[in-house]
């Protein structure tokens, strides 16, 4: 399965999609990505309830693990056409790397490289890195959120750059992220849905 969606996610519209770029499955960077998902699946209804009365709810989320693919990402399957399909569905897109060789792996990029430009138009991207040294904080705005923007998505929100060091409190800091930056996601959703309809 290419990915796993969550127990509120209907199969309809999942609101909130997880892309992880770790080549290896069930990683680190997967469960802080999956877990700012959550948060903000619970959060933004509520930031949302008088603003957005006929908008899918955001509560359901999915999950594309890209490890899963391997080498399809690069070749293609039907399994990375629906995982690109769920991406595009995204009204909110957590695009999730380990920071390798000072970026973004690989498998990411092959995997953003299937989409046109502007593919990503009216979706909220939320870039997130982990990584082993506090000197590869910046990649994520270096690298990473110029690509997102690149291909059509709105990026309004400062990055979640998490250090290995921070791991252990994980907790911790995606609610000090939670707490500054999903009012700005809020404020921005209601805009986007014109440009998406």
């Amino acid at each position: 399965m290419t990915h796993q969606p969550s127990a509120a996610f209907d199969g309809s519209n999942p609101g909130i999609v997880v892309v992880c770029g770790n080549p290896k499955s069930q990683s680190r960077t997967l469960t802080v990505a999956q877990r700012l998902a959550g948060r903000l699946s619970e959060r933004l209804p509520g930031l949302l309830a008088e603003r957005l009365t006929d908008e899918a709810d955001l509560a359901g989320s999915a999950t594309i693990d890209l490890a899963t693919l391997g080498g399809a990402v690069i070749d293609g399957s039907p399994d990375v056409d629906e995982a690109l399909a769920t991406a595009r569905s995204a009204r909110v897109l957590v695009v999730a790397t380990p920071i390798y060789k000072a970026s973004y792996t690989g498998l990411l990029k092959a995997f953003l490289d299937r989409f046109g430009g502007g593919a990503l138009t009216g979706i909220i991207a939320v870039p997130l890195t982990v990584s082993a040294s506090p000197i590869h904080r910046l990649a994520v705005d270096v690298h990473l959120r110029p690509l997102l923007v690149e291909l059509g998505a709105s990026v309004p929100t400062r990055a979640l750059a998490i250090e290995e060091s921070q791991l252990a409190a994980i907790h911790d800091a995606v609610e000090s992220w939670i707490a500054s930056e999903a009012p700005l996601i809020g404020d921005v959703l209601p805009g986007l849905a014109a440009v998406r309809a």
